[in-house]
């Protein structure tokens, strides 16, 4: 029989298949240093942990089982944590219980890897596919792959060659950084970039090898659209009528803080500046933090100027919303998380022209893009819009549209969904093949599909269901 025949089988099949298939695949997300229950704005938790955490949970909604992977980071942290039915973080002894940072993480990965094994050992859980995320993670993944022959999608969140690339002494760990992210491009299934420009920078920087598809980052588009400006403003004692520049994120100097800093040193009228976040004092992003109070200090700016510390998720959504604008001056960012919360939140994003950011903000409808490193072109742009309320209003608009028109977690889940079934039809038909009494005509049609290049989503979908729930009598019906 020939693939269309074959094909046609499939769709004829479809409608007595159970709508709801009874075996659920099990992924494996592996976020070594990003522990994905990790309250947002410590140190080491960023953008990662939220990426990781809310696929999880997105996936777990579209009825699939997600084990997250990370590293114990305290002697008193659970083992497992459920953060929803079928989604759980499951913390691994590696090194110490304390916290390391990742430049000094590499020497624990193999302690990470007999972790996982013994886990899976000890549970009898079997995993379908494993999902990494960052170079550390990667080379886990490459262990794990090498040794069960599972199929493996990586998502860099950083790149090595990027980041280094105008250090003049970049960190020793840097060499074997690159060779790790060289190796996942060219050996893993499948890389997700979660921009145009990440991918180009795959390819330019990394390799001409290796399979890419562009996926962004979601986010969970009615938490942070939650709040109205009205409320939030009342919620934090925001005046109605005050100019709120708002920043979010770690004090780290590739954030480009002291860039916003200047900027607003130069504009000509009122308005209060809130830095978001905030970090140990023990953490490496103190001295940052300090570095800028001092300039802000110097800049005379301490009148306009609030340091919120940490903010917790739950009332992020309330500082986006009491923002006129969010800055995001960043010198590297491979996606900007921060902007498309902010945009969520209908609030106008102005953000450096680099990275992920330049497909993220829409540069002259949801905000502005401008040069990094430059706190002239940030501070018209910010003058430009805090000026013009029409436009203000206008470009917050269209940036939630836009938002929760490309980058809600469902949406982004379902893309990453039907990445991991191409990935693992075959895997998964093979173990029911082994299980359901098949006519051996209709088992070879099955093969023969499988083998096919050209399989679309409903076609795999309609191939689970029928592999999966029908019965003898059926297979017999329709190979007569």
């Amino acid at each position: 029989m020939n693939t269309l025949a074959s094909l046609n089988l499939v769709k004829s099949l479809e409608n007595s298949a159970s709508e709801t298939p009874n075996s659920q695949p099990v992924y494996a997300l592996i976020s070594v240093h990003g522990d994905p229950t990790a309250e947002i704005g410590k140190e080491g938790a960023g953008g990662q942990n939220v990426y990781v955490r809310e696929l999880g949970l997105a996936l777990a909604k579209r009825g699939c089982q997600v084990d997250m992977f990370t590293r114990r980071e305290y002697p008193d942290q659970e083992e497992i944590v459920e953060l929803a039915p079928g989604c759980r973080t499951i913390r691994l002894n590696a090194g110490p219980a304390k916290f390391i940072t990742r430049n000094d993480l590499f020497e624990y990965l193999p302690e990470f890897v007999e972790a996982w094994l013994n886990f899976q050992q000890r549970t009898g859980r079997s995993y379908t596919l494993i999902h990494t995320n960052y170079w550390l993670s990667a080379w886990v993944g490459l262990e794990l792959k090498s040794r069960l022959g599972l199929p493996q999608v990586h998502t860099y969140h950083s790149i090595g060659a990027v980041k280094y690339r105008n250090m003049e002494n970049p960190p020793q760990i840097s060499a074997i950084r690159n060779c790790v992210e060289r190796a996942i491009l060219e050996q893993a299934d499948y890389v997700i970039s979660t921009s145009p420009q990440e991918a180009e920078d795959l390819r330019q920087l990394i390799s001409q090898h290796g399979r890419i598809k562009v996926i962004p980052c979601g986010i969970n588009t009615e938490h942070f659209g939650s709040v109205s400006k009205e409320v939030a403003r009342q919620q934090l004692g925001i005046a109605s009528d005050s100019q709120i520049i708002l920043y979010v994120g770690r004090f780290d100097p590739r954030k480009g803080v002291e860039t916003l800093v200047r900027a607003c040193a130069n504009l000509p009228s009122a308005f209060q500046l809130y830095l978001v976040g905030g970090c140990r004092e023990d953490g490496a992003d103190f001295k940052e933090q300090q570095r800028i109070e001092s300039l802000v200090n110097d800049l005379g700016l301490e009148a306009v100027t609030v340091f919120t510390g940490r903010i917790s998720q739950a009332l992020l959504p309330t500082y986006y919303a009491a923002g006129d604008i969010c800055v995001v001056p960043s010198y590297y960012e491979p996606f900007g998380l921060v902007a498309i919360e902010a945009m969520a939140a209908r609030t106008p994003v102005i953000a450096s022209n680099v990275g992920g950011l330049q497909h993220t903000v829409v540069h002259g409808e949801t905000g502005f893009l401008v040069p990094p490193r430059d706190s002239k072109a940030l501070a018209i742009a910010i003058h430009s819009l805090l000026q013009n309320p029409t436009l203000k209003e206008s470009y917050g608009n269209a940036a939630q549209n836009w938002v929760q028109s490309r980058f809600s977690t469902q949406g982004v889940a379902a893309r990453v969904h039907e990445l991991y079934q191409s990935l693992t039809l075959d895997t998964f038909i093979q173990e029911i093949i082994k299980t359901k009494k098949l006519t051996p005509d209709l088992e070879r049609q099955i093969q023969n599909l499988l083998k096919s290049k050209v399989l679309k989503s409903n076609e795999i979908k309609a191939l689970e269901k029928l592999i999966d729930s029908f019965s003898n009598d059926i297979v017999q019906w329709a190979t007569s």
